[in-house]
């Protein structure tokens, strides 16, 4: 177990700690998840004495609720298929892709601390799913039958070099899913609706407890 691993799994009880907890959503699935991911993630800046990009895995997102809760309800999507969590956090996704029956999971994420997280929340679920770091967007098609991605279009930037990787994923005949809560950087043109599912927010800073999620899929 590598040292990342160790902290995200430690025992604790407070505000700077985590949590070993169903996802609300999706209770199939168990999460180490911050009780305060702020609180958190100025512990662990303060510990290593720099600064650390923010603990997006730390949090069950809509978007990634929303599209695993569509996984296990139709594991046919998923069931002996390769599959890719784009952006994965902290594994959610990929981790309900492997109950469906998935033949291979990876979850990538270009953090490393999400990676550390998406391979002790694997553990925690017992199923298997390979953690990968780094920036796949630049790259052609990824090799794999379906892609997710949860709640990958929560800037401008980031839509602008998301949204052509995820068509050259579906050009490439992989099939594609998005779990997007509407931030407002989706195009009308670029993607068509799958399902619709009201989800309960954890992430911080929100100012409802239910979000409206679609999963979606390119045009």
């Amino acid at each position: 177990m590598t040292a990342l691993e160790r902290e995200i799994d430690a025992p604790g009880d407070g505000l700077d700690r985590l949590r070993l907890v169903s996802t609300p959503f999706v209770p199939e699935v168990r999460l180490h998840l911050a009780e305060d991911a702020i609180v958190w993630w100025a512990r662990m800046e303060a510990a290593a004495g720099r600064t650390l990009p923010p603990p997006f895995w730390a949090s069950a997102w809509a978007g990634g609720q929303a599209l695993a809760r569509h996984l296990l309800d139709h594991p046919d999507l998923a069931a002996g298929r390769r599959v890719l969590d784009l952006a994965a956090g902290s594994g959610l996704v990929a981790i309900a892709a492997a109950l469906a029956g998935a033949a291979q999971v990876v979850a990538n994420d270009v953090d490393p601390y999400a990676v550390a997280a998406v391979t002790v929340n694997a553990r925690a679920n017992r199923v298997r799913v390979l953690a990968h770091q780094g920036d796949l967007l630049d790259e052609a098609g990824p090799q794999f039958d379906l892609l997710v991605a949860g709640d990958v279009l929560y800037d401008r930037k980031l839509a602008r070099r998301m949204l052509p990787y995820l068509r050259r994923a579906a050009e490439g005949g992989a099939q594609v899913l998005v779990g997007d809560p509407d931030r407002g950087h989706l195009p009308a043109e670029a993607l068509e609706l799958v399902a619709s599912y009201p989800v309960p927010t954890t992430e911080p800073s929100v100012d409802s407890a239910v979000r409206r999620v679609q999963v979606l899929r390119p045009c």
